[in-house]
């Protein structure tokens, strides 16, 4: 755990912060474990400890825990107490995951990211990746027809379009499409339970590798919007509704 994940929380002076009392305990916590240089394994005081610290009530100090906990911070450990953790980017993902839920703003919100996001970096692929990185890309949109079912093919459709991205040799790209998963993987579960023909994505996916294989940016670029405007096709109704419905066993070639 580095000092800078603790300071991109903790050290921000310039952001004015909450004077009640938890949230005072948050940052009480996050100072103690900058300024004490504790690292992943290591044990924070306990409550009651922290408590005489601070001068809080035990309540206090238990939210704030609760709350840095959720940061990705720490994990508690029976008969140990508060461990430093390094699960923020889990934590990020939750925190997508509860508040992306399925609903017409949110459908839209997350097209409307892929489509800046995976159109955009089609002209960086096509300068950059190799023959065969471009190449690469045929054996993970392969695996999508061999899907057992609704679940592995969605799995499957967001690997491809996962390697895509990674092409544009951005990390932090990478990560912020990582951490959408969840939301991005429910979509794409709910589309191919209500529409299962996975010939049609893997089709989809074949001709944009050759668009890329080409070096074709204005035909990258078509058929990608093409390919995310057919996921309209399933308007935020029919996902809502798909939601509480049973699961696909098996989906169609």
């Amino acid at each position: 755990m580095t000092q800078s994940a603790f300071e991109k929380i903790a050290a921000a002076d310039d952001i004015e912060v909450s004077t009640s009392a938890v949230d005072l305990a948050v940052r009480q916590i996050l100072d103690l474990i900058r300024d004490r240089g504790l690292a992943v394994g290591d044990v924070l005081p306990t409550e009651r400890e922290l408590c005489e610290l601070f001068g809080a009530s035990r309540n206090t100090v238990r939210e704030a825990l609760r709350t840095v906990r959720t940061y990705g911070l720490i994990d508690p450990k029976p008969r140990v107490g508060a461990v430093l953790a390094d699960r923020q980017s889990a934590a990020i993902q939750n925190f997508f995951a509860a508040q992306m839920d399925i609903s017409r703003t949110s459908f839209h919100d997350i097209q409307g990211f892929r489509r800046i996001i995976e159109i955009g970096i089609g002209d960086r692929i096509i300068l950059d990746a190799s023959a065969a990185e471009i190449d690469a890309l045929d054996g993970v949109n392969d695996l999508i027809e061999a899907s057992a079912d609704t679940d592995e093919a969605a799995r499957r459709d967001f690997d491809f379009h996962l390697a895509l991205v990674k092409l544009a040799g951005n990390r932090m790209l990478v990560q912020t499409y990582q951490f959408l998963s969840p939301v991005i993987l429910h979509i794409m579960t709910v589309g191919k339970s209500i529409r299962p023909v996975l010939s049609e994505t893997r089709k989809a996916h074949a001709e944009i590798i050759a668009a890329l294989r080409a070096r074709d940016r204005i035909a990258y670029s078509y058929l990608m919007s093409r390919h995310l405007d057919s996921g309209l096709r399933f308007i935020p109704d029919d996902l809502e509704r798909a939601k509480a419905a049973p699961a696909v066993a098996g989906t169609e070639r």
